[in-house]
């Protein structure tokens, strides 16, 4: 591992990522349930599906990101890695489709006040939660299936060149075979795309909606500007893994071929120690987001605020 002296750093850095995650989530998971008045509105059912993500995602990479550190070692290739390339794939494609349900279902909330509550019910948003996984999961299995049958068959070396087995590093470790590669950036390409057209169409409608609502009155529409930039800044710390990916993907090819031809020691001082610390951003802004997520789409929200503190108030009483 290159700049191991800031190992123990990141170590200490994982961990609290890890904690804070956990504690963010499950507390406000908790907080929901507990709560009679929100643990049926379909707003939170969503948010419950992003936090099951959010968790999926920390109990898996976290531990596995920790152990490599503490071990000095890069990801040992096994079954666990073929395990983590799937729940990469899946839960970073449901974390993005749930959001943008979200957007469309305050979409239909402030734009379709009446409408709301007979075409937004808990039966369809179940049913939209399951075709969200439905469709997550099988990008990912496709995607694994690619890799099985057209990366090396033999000659596999025991150990990765990262610190989690994410898809760049297990396509290039399997020989770097192109038709995965092609699927995985159509599949996120083609996703992405809708999802940016449907939060830049929800946000639009419901920014013009509040503008239009204070007019009459010749107020500023500050909150409703600060709300919308608010969110697009969510969104695009959501995508921030993908622009980190795509700058690093040479980086790491070259780190890779001088690996191969080189000894470790040459390839420590190159461009593969920059490509590492690449990996290394990757894999904190993996974690950083389900740490934010609670935070933003869930205890930012004035009314679960109010029930968490009535519930604080109940638990001291």
């Amino acid at each position: 591992i290159p700049h191991e002296p800031a190992v123990p750093a990141l170590i200490c850095g994982f961990a609290f990522l890890t904690l804070f995650s956990l504690l963010a989530n499950l507390f406000t998971l908790y907080t929901i349930e507990r709560s009679e008045d929100f643990s049926w509105l379909p707003r939170f059912i969503l948010c419950k599906n992003l936090i099951f993500s959010n968790l999926l995602q920390t109990v898996t990479f976290a531990p596995a990101i920790i152990h490599s550190l503490a071990q000095h070692q890069t990801m040992a290739f096994g079954i666990y890695c073929y395990f983590q390339y799937v729940v990469s794939e899946a839960t970073i494609f449901s974390s993005l489709t749930t959001i943008t349900c979200m957007a469309l279902e305050r979409y239909l909330f402030v734009c379709y006040a009446l409408q709301y509550t007979v075409t937004v019910t808990r039966e369809r948003v179940r049913k939209v939660i399951v075709l969200i996984w439905l469709y997550s999961i099988a990008i990912s299995v496709v995607s694994l299936s690619l890799v099985l049958s057209k990366g090396r068959q033999e000659n596999i070396p025991d150990v990765t060149v990262g610190l989690l087995c994410e898809p760049d590093i297990m396509e290039q470790h399997v020989g770097s075979p192109r038709a995965p590669a092609i699927f995985r950036k159509v599949a996120g390409s083609l996703t992405l795309l809708l999802c940016l057209l449907a939060h830049a169409f929800s946000y639009f409608r419901m920014y013009r909606n509040a503008s239009n609502a204070v007019v009459p009155f010749n107020e500023s529409n500050t909150a409703a500007r600060r709300t919308v930039l608010f969110y697009c800044g969510m969104l695009f710390l959501q995508l921030l893994p993908l622009l980190i990916k795509v700058t690093s993907g040479a980086l790491w090819l070259t780190g890779v071929i001088e690996l191969s031809a080189g000894s470790r020691e040459d390839c420590l001082a190159g461009p593969s120690a920059t490509a590492a610390g690449f990996h290394v951003s990757l894999l904190v802004m993996l974690l950083v987001k389900p740490c934010i997520n609670p935070l933003v789409y869930g205890l930012r929200s004035v009314e679960l605020r109010k029930a968490l503190l009535k519930l604080l108030r109940w638990r001291v009483g």
